[in-house]
């Protein structure tokens, strides 16, 4: 498996657990910066290292009229001087291939958002930036077809890769966690993430915005690092119950501490 070097770290084979985590959308700067800061402090506390995530902006809310964030502009200063202040890679999530250079001048890792995972000239745009791209897996994909994302962020060569199990569709509204994808995309020789967040989300099940089962969060993160993934993705918020995106999937701040410490007795039981 291959090694990814950020900023003040390295993640990939025999490097330990590391996390994703931050709110779902950029809020206010200053509510992103008091995160950035606690969860700072609990990753160092359990040593292990932090990417920091938030989008600028949410292009795929289920409706029109729902909180999309600050825009790319906006975002993307907020993340910089999350980056520049506490000395941690960031990661968002970008929509068109026009938007991959900006995002890259800022952003560590970008991020192609799961209903894109197959969309070619976006995936070669954010590889020809040079920055680490991650993508997440279709609710709609096989694991075994990931490896066509692969070839193509590959052919503009880049092979700072990562890719991300979060479930897939079954049925109306409801997904499931298939632990069997983190081995399967592991051979395409690239580091795995288990997004433990979104896997327990219900999308549209509320009508104009997605549902989701919080309390699964917990289990499907144990059963993924027990299963052997790289690294784990979760959208965590001082207070989830209030949050304009994503709030019924996203971990409560005050809970992320003890859930970490958790997973990673479990990923060193497995090692």
């Amino acid at each position: 498996m291959k090694t990814i070097k950020l900023s003040h770290f390295t993640i990939g084979k025999d490097r330990g657990l590391f996390l994703i985590a931050g709110p779902c959308v950029i809020e206010t700067e200053k509510m992103m910066i008091e995160t950035a800061r606690q969860l700072k402090k609990i990753a160092t506390d359990l040593s292990i290292p932090l990417i920091f995530k938030s989008s600028y902006d949410k292009a795929n809310r289920s409706s029109g009229q729902s909180f999309r964030g600050p825009g790319l502009v906006k975002g993307l200063k907020i993340l910089r001087k999350i980056k520049e202040e506490f000395e941690l890679p960031v990661l968002s999530d970008i929509h068109t291939e026009a938007e991959a250079e900006a995002a890259a001048e800022v952003l560590d890792i970008l991020q192609i958002p799961a209903f894109l995972c197959r969309q070619t000239d976006l995936l070669i745009a954010a590889a020809k930036t040079g920055r680490a791209v991650n993508v997440k897996k279709g609710q709609f994909m096989a694991p075994w077809e990931m490896g066509n994302a692969v070839e193509k962020i590959e052919s503009a060569g880049n092979q700072k890769i990562l890719l991300t199990e979060r479930g897939a569709s079954f049925g109306y509204n409801n997904l499931v966690s298939d632990m069997r994808a983190i081995p399967i995309m592991q051979r395409f020789g690239y580091p795995v993430v288990f997004d433990a967040t979104h896997s327990v989300q219900l999308p549209g099940a509320a009508g104009k915005s997605s549902s989701g089962q919080r309390e699964f969060v917990a289990p499907l993160a144990r059963a993924a690092v027990a299963a052997g993934c790289d690294g784990l993705f979760m959208e965590v918020h001082p207070d989830p119950d209030h949050a304009p995106s994503d709030g019924p999937n996203m971990v409560p701040l005050k809970d992320l501490p003890e859930l970490l410490k958790q997973l990673k007795r479990i990923y060193e039981a497995v090692q």
